[in-house]
């Protein structure tokens, strides 16, 4: 089943540097089916949904890491199998002398236009890393990309106002 957030709710969790969860609001509690106790401490990935392209994954990570935010449109996986899409903004938590500690995310609602654009891009993601790896999905976003003459977040922000 295909659940959907409100336009006024906003999921948020924070992660260490592994990408294990050290906090979540009650929204993402509930959009994910979790109580807090299942959550603290597992990895994140914990809702990550099969038919999401590991490229994106990649390129979060990769952005991250470098100190760099990222926005990213991803579907996820509830505990009882259901799906939800979500809008995300992922950036390092920094300490007072700029050394990240962790991440932190907030989620909201995506907006239809742009998961028009993103559905169809993912299955092709996913089609080309099914043969070719990470890299094949990788290449197909690029390609994308560079048709548009944009960044990766560019294209994402774009789609979604």
């Amino acid at each position: 089943m295909l659940k959907k957030m409100s336009a006024n709710d906003f999921i948020v969790s924070k992660t260490d540097l592994q990408g294990r969860i050290t906090y979540t609001n009650k929204i993402f509690m509930e959009m994910g089916e979790y109580t807090e106790k299942e959550l603290l401490g597992q990895p994140h990935n914990i809702i990550r949904h099969p038919k999401m392209p590991k490229a994106v994954f990649k390129l979060l990570w990769d952005m991250i890491q470098n100190g760099e935010e990222i926005f990213a449109f991803v579907l996820n996986k509830t505990k009882n199998s259901n799906e939800y899409w979500v809008y995300a903004n992922v950036t390092p938590s920094l300490d007072e002398n700029a050394n990240t500690i962790g991440y932190y995310s907030v989620r909201r609602m995506p907006n239809q236009k742009a998961l028009d654009i993103i559905i169809p891009l993912y299955k092709q993601m996913l089609q080309a890393e099914q043969s070719g790896g990470v890299n094949a999905g990788i290449q197909i976003l690029n390609d994308v990309l560079n048709e548009k003459g944009v960044s990766y977040n560019e294209f994402i922000i774009a789609i979604q106002e």
